[in-house]
């Protein structure tokens, strides 16, 4: 008997035939089988399919490549089957796929979505809700995921146009049957994705007026005035403003929701059950600061926070208070007290608002520093905030985390930071008084004033101890009130003091009597402390190299530094340079925020920068800077070494004396380490030579970070860095740095799917190599147009590419025994490989790869071979050698599950994996393999978690029909 075929576009384009998943092929051949089904019966012409497929860049064999594409669609569907009465019928110029709607879940949808219309015009709001619920389980991710091109991409945009009015429409019956706090949270996160529905935007007014939130419906009216002003030019729509006026009157009937039927309407089609999910436990994070030890007073402030609901609304504490007041400390105090309160993870992010020389951290970057906490996969997440922002709240649906937002700048910088679902706590400190968080998103607010006089005396006490403070007690008092009784002020005091057991507290307080000046650049509207009498004689207290440190450190834009950079910085031996940290942490002027990181306050760094302009020499800074820039750069240099030994490398000048660069000793995982430990100063660091347009490190930097940021997929930041790089490559008029420049934008470009704007960048990196004569560049510069042709559809010219690039290897290599130019060549081969693969070319892909393989042996990348050798087990799949597959298939994870940071590679291959052992009759084995991938999948947020599910859905209904789809 045939088997039934199913198919399914919203997600990734797949089928199944009876109870069993079918293999597509590459991208492209599941591209003509997405555009068949779409036209839902429909002949499509062979002139319209390869438009839709190749777009603008269409091969000259495209129509020979079209049919093999047909006949492998044909062999995938029915094998064995006359292709005279198969699926996919040749009709005259084009071609046909004949099924029912019922058999794709396209049609399901739209017939769910028909009886969802038809229950609520009966007044069935139960019904409409749960059949709009079913059809939006159909969805597996984005439409026609996978799938390029304009055609995909115009498709896609109907199809989730479709999905967000079937959403708004289930939104509006849940509302109907009395659920509108539920569905505040999930509004809220819809609305980040489509700011300018006023659909969604009207529901949410009336779902929070219904929740008894007046104000916060109206808030939401005068938020979409400015969003649709700003950007479209117009007023709210007439509906928009009517309920406007009705929410600012409070009518009560607004309150009522429609009457709900106690029945409803049998349905004309079965509905789907979701597949069985595996549970699999979360990585937890424990962020959290270590509390103070000495933690004095605030028993008032404490209790009015603890007061707070820890459950049933996101509560967000907003802690502010001048520069000083000690608001990290009661914030982490407090947080500490009540982590239990949250199993499912403590966050903390330090939001750098009023750094004294960063920059506050973006919204967007906060976010996927978050969203990496709670397990994302970085390379999978997408790059504007509103989109961030979803995936975010999405991941904290459900949960119960606590996340500390620490220094906060203002509340347009937090908001994209709060969770949209019950159950967490999001804890806020900033200088700011955040009104605008208090007023629109209800937060609590919490002002920390200096201590009172007790709080202050019990302080100090705690750390001299009580009867040294007794027997002074006059002279305490003094220095209490010279202190302003502010906390950092006193700690500075009380940690000179305590080091110093001959030094009275009557001795302190002349000290600081006789002081000339304070600092009194920090003050809010309620008061004014001057504090730099205290920094300034525990500055002089200092010995001189503590002193000149203390002073260098504020030249390092943060947010913390490494023992051997600060080594580095000061141009001092790592020995050395420990000794004077610990003089400085003894000090209380430097923490060692964890172990080997250390940091400062930052009015201790403000302080810091004043000294070193009134102090330090112009030189003294410039050779400062320049050791710092070093010390990244050479460092980052010895890491890409390591994490990339396939990349050529371009040739630096020596660092400057004194400089420790960094050694990984062949460790790739320390290298690789190295990198995501510091993220963030590079991208501060590289900041700060572009600012000084030191040109030649700044497109070094660009070069030596473009591998981190690629694979982490900070397209963005890459970006960034590479104008910056190509504005210095042209001032310096050196075309082998332009060339550099491009290739980072084009590949950039290509991460963000602009991939015209890429091909250009790259194909004039390309011209700039080969003016240079470098063709180990112009050889990496290959491979990335490899990437953006095979991403364009265009498999020819992608094929090309891999040639060309796997030629210049060789000519690298040719004649030494240079293990990086050997490393490409073994890559060049294997790239090769890879495009015979997607063509479907079996035979010439399994000879490239072997070749690729004999001449890895020995060059120790095990992330090359273990893409070699995940490379030849595809091949020998699609020969049907299913077996001989197996076995490259372990090897490559063997060397996958080695630190290599490609864990979502591991996934792929298990894919396969699981493929071949189902087709050697051996379901306990593809069981196996797929599990693992779940696992791995469910880990990183991958796209591919859903794929994984329904394979082994697939295997528990091996002897019946297939679920719905």
């Amino acid at each position: 008997m045939k088997k039934q075929l199913r198919f399914a576009v919203l997600g990734p384009v797949r089928a199944w035939r009876g109870s069993e998943e079918v293999d597509l092929g590459p991208p492209q051949q599941r591209a003509v089988l997405a555009v068949l089904l779409l036209a839902e019966g429909s002949q499509v012409l062979a002139r319209g399919l390869i438009d839709a497929v190749w777009g603008n860049t269409v091969p000259a064999s495209a129509p020979a490549i079209l049919r093999t594409y047909v006949h492998g669609l044909r062999r995938s569907l029915e094998p064995g089957e006359d292709p005279r009465t198969s699926v996919i019928r040749s009709t005259g110029d084009g071609y046909q796929l004949g099924c029912s709607p019922e058999s794709l879940d396209f049609g399901v949808f739209r017939e769910l979505t028909l009886l969802a219309e038809r229950a609520r015009d009966v007044g069935d709001a139960a019904g409409a809700a749960q059949f709009l619920r079913d059809a939006l389980a159909l969805w597996q991710g984005s439409a026609l995921a996978g799938v390029r091109g304009e055609y995909a991409q115009s498709q896609r945009q109907r199809l989730n146009e479709l999905r967000l009015s079937a959403q708004a429409a289930q939104f509006a019956a849940e509302l109907d049957l009395g659920g509108h706090v539920h569905v505040v949270g999930e509004l809220t996160g819809l609305i980040a994705e489509h700011p300018l529905d006023e659909r969604l935007r009207e529901l949410l007014m009336l779902a929070q007026y219904r929740s008894g939130r007046q104000a916060a419906a109206l808030a939401t009216y005068r938020e979409t005035q400015r969003v649709l002003a700003e950007e479209l030019g117009v007023d709210p729509g007439p509906a928009l403003q009517a309920l406007y006026e009705r929410v600012l009157r409070a009518e009560a009937d607004l309150l009522l929701p429609a009457p709900a039927l106690t029945s409803r309407p049998d349905p004309i089609i079965p509905t789907v059950s979701a597949p069985a999910q595996l549970p699999v436990p979360a990585p937890v994070p424990a962020q959290l600061p270590a509390s103070l030890a000495a933690f004095v007073g605030r028993k008032v402030e404490l209790a009015e926070v603890d007061a707070l609901p820890a459950g049933g609304a996101v509560v967000v504490s907003a802690i502010a208070g001048m520069a000083g007041v000690g608001k990290t400390t009661f914030a982490v105090h407090w947080a500490r007290q009540i982590a239990d309160r949250y199993p499912d993870g403590q966050l903390y992010l330090d939001l750098r608002g009023f750094d004294p020389v960063g920059l506050p951290v973006a919204p967007q970057y906060a976010l996927r520093v978050l969203l990496e906490s709670l397990g994302a996969d970085p390379s999978g997440l997408p790059h504007n905030v509103d989109s961030l922002a979803a995936r975010y709240r999405t991941l904290l649906s459900g949960k119960r985390v606590l996340v500390l937002l620490d220094n906060a700048r203002d509340a347009a910088q937090v908001r994209p930071l709060l969770p949209g679902a019950p159950g967490c706590l999001v804890i806020v400190t900033s200088r700011n008084r955040l009104a605008a968080l208090v007023a629109v998103d209800g937060a609590h607010p919490l002002h920390l004033d200096v201590l009172s006089v007790a709080e202050a005396r019990a302080l100090l006490s705690r750390r001299l101890g009580p009867d040294r403070v007794a027997a002074e007690a006059e002279a305490t008092e003094e220095v209490i009130a010279r202190c302003a009784r502010l906390p950092l002020a006193l700690a500075v005091v009380a940690a000179r003091v305590a080091t110093r057991p001959a030094l009275s507290l009557a001795a302190v307080a002349v000290e600081l009597r006789e002081a000339a000046d304070g600092l009194d650049a920090f003050h809010d509207q309620d008061s004014t402390v001057d504090v730099r009498a205290v920094f300034s004689w525990s500055f002089q207290a200092l010995s001189s190299d503590a002193a000149r440190l203390f002073r260098l450190l504020s030249l390092h834009p943060g947010p913390d530094i490494t023992l051997p950079a600060t080594a580095s910085l000061a141009g001092l031996s790592t020995a050395g340079t420990q000794r004077l940290l610990s003089e400085l942490i003894q000090a209380h002027l430097v923490d060692e925020t964890v172990p080997g990181r250390y940091a400062s306050h930052d009015l201790l760094r403000t302080y810091a920068t004043e000294l070193t302009e009134s102090i330090d020499s112009a030189e003294a800074v410039t050779a400062a800077q320049r050791r710092m820039f070093d010390h990244y750069l050479h460092t980052g240099h010895n890491a890409v070494a390591l994490n990339g030994t396939a990349r050529v490398l371009i040739s630096l000048p020596p660092a400057t004396e004194g400089v420790h660069a960094e050694e990984f000793c062949e460790d790739t995982a320390k290298a690789n380490a190295w990198f995501a430990a510091e993220q963030s100063v590079l991208l501060a660091v590289a900041e700060k030579a572009t600012v000084g347009q030191d040109d030649v490190r700044t497109w070094q930097f660009a070069w030596a970070m473009s591998k981190h940021l690629l694979m982490r997929g900070l397209w963005r930041e890459q970006v960034s860095l590479h104008r910056a790089a190509m504005d210095a490559a042209t001032r310096l008029g050196d075309p082998l740095a332009l060339g550099h420049a491009h290739r980072g934008l084009g590949a950039a470009a290509a991460g963000l799917g602009n991939l015209d704007d890429a091909r250009v960048h790259v194909e004039r990196s390309i011209e700039l190599f080969a003016e240079a004569g470098d063709n180990g560049a112009g050889a990496d510069a290959y491979r990335t147009l490899l990437w953006i042709a095979q991403q364009q559809g265009d498999l020819e010219g992608a094929l090309a590419a891999a040639q060309q690039s796997l030629a210049l290897y060789r000519s690298v290599c040719s004649g030494t025994e240079d293990s990086a130019g050997q490393l490409g060549v073994a890559v060049g081969l294997s790239g090769v490989g890879w495009i015979h693969i997607l063509l479907g070319q079996y035979e010439q892909a399994l000879v490239s790869c072997r070749r690729a393989l004999e001449m890895y042996q020995g060059l120790g990348d095990d992330s090359v071979a273990a893409s070699i050798y995940d490379n030849i087990g595809r091949a020998l799949y699609g020969l049907g050698r299913n077996e001989e597959a197996i076995a490259s298939f372990h090897d490559a994870l063997a060397l996958w599950r080695q630190p290599t940071g490609a864990s979502w590679l591991i996934a792929d291959t298990l894919m396969y994996l699981g493929d071949a052992h189902l087709c050697l009759g051996q379901p306990d084995a593809a069981r196996s393999a797929w599990t693992e991938g779940l696992e791995v999948t469910e880990r990183l947020g991958h796209a591919d978690t859903e794929t994984f599910r329904i394979k082994l859905h697939g295997l528990d209904k091996r002897n019946t029909e297939p679920p719905r789809v």
